[in-house]
């Protein structure tokens, strides 16, 4: 999954980089509401996390614009924690709405509700087959046995079961899985198809020629 995080604390910004990377998330970063527009128009994400009140184009316009014409699920960020605020922003089109200073395990929690919620899964487990995917703990089993899956690999799994039944194409699977530096020339997505295979096994993601990855 692929999260934009439009923060201009640099500090701040920098850690939740690293606790979205740590969770597998690819992350993308915006200093300002200018960069954080350009960003959210141009790249395909699965949530966005604003801060409020950035340079060059506050949180509040930004929001508004991005309502006009993206679904994308966005959680405000702020350190403005009034009912008067979380209203407003909740008004103008914000999924969600969490206060600085926060806790870690929420600020994930929230994200992984609203991911589930936007592809239109409620629960936090699920199950194909003989393999068991909690979303929660980032983990999968095949039987009873847990396999070791990388960040990387899990977010895979995770994006094609979430929305199982549907083919998802190369490009789509690049967008929501791999930050702007990676190169998206490149045969990364068929690199990760062929892990998930080998550990999970060889018959839960098709391949539709000419049309991408799916989990039936």
């Amino acid at each position: 999954m692929r999260i934009l995080v439009i923060e201009d604390q640099p500090e701040l910004r920098r850690l939740l980089y690293a606790m979205l990377d740590e969770e597998g998330y690819a992350v993308d970063l915006a200093a300002d509401g200018e960069e954080g527009r350009a960003k959210a128009t141009t790249w395909s994400y699965d949530a966005i996390v604003l801060d409020l009140m950035l340079p060059k184009l506050d949180g509040w316009k930004l929001l508004g614009q991005l309502r006009e014409t993206h679904k994308v699920p966005v959680l405000i960020l702020s350190a403005r924690d009034g009912l008067d605020d979380r209203v407003r922003g909740l008004d103008l089109g914000a999924d969600d709405y969490l206060a600085k200073p926060f806790e870690r395990s929420e600020l994930m929690a929230r994200l992984r509700a609203l991911i589930r919620r936007s592809a239109g899964q409620s629960s936090s487990s699920l199950r194909i087959g003989n393999i068991t995917i909690d979303l929660r703990a980032r983990q999968a089993c095949v039987g009873d046995e847990l396999v070791s899956l990388t960040a990387r690999e899990f977010g895979l799994l995770e994006y094609l079961a979430v929305h199982r039944g549907k083919v998802i194409s190369r490009r789509e699977i690049y967008e929501h899985l791999f930050d702007e530096l990676d190169d998206p020339a490149s045969n990364i997505v068929d690199v990760y198809i062929s892990y998930l295979r080998r550990k999970l096994g060889t018959e839960l993601i098709e391949t539709r020629r000419g049309q991408g990855y799916v989990i039936s």
